[in-house]
């Protein structure tokens, strides 16, 4: 699980069936500094801290049988001060 920052939402009109209700985020790493997209069903928006599980995990946060690589599975309430923007 890592720590990133919820950059900005993705807009995508096409996407698999499975995918339907699920929001996709663009985050930034928080040790990495490095960007990815994840499926948000928690309600995260922009400029929020949230935990993503990635990989096979990130499918079971699904909770289907859903092609995605990453998933927020969490919103941190405060953030973590070794975190420096």
């Amino acid at each position: 699980m890592i720590i990133a920052k919820v950059i900005e939402a993705v807009v995508s009109t096409r996407k698999h069936d499975s995918m339907q209700g699920i929001k996709l985020l663009a985050l930034k790493e928080c040790t990495e500094g490095t960007f990815m997209i994840a499926g948000d069903v928690l309600g995260a928006g922009v400029g929020e801290y949230v935990l993503v599980s990635c990989g096979d995990t990130a499918m079971i946060a699904a909770d289907k049988q859903t092609p995605v690589d990453a998933m927020i599975v969490g919103i941190v309430d405060h953030k973590p001060q070794f975190i420096s923007d």
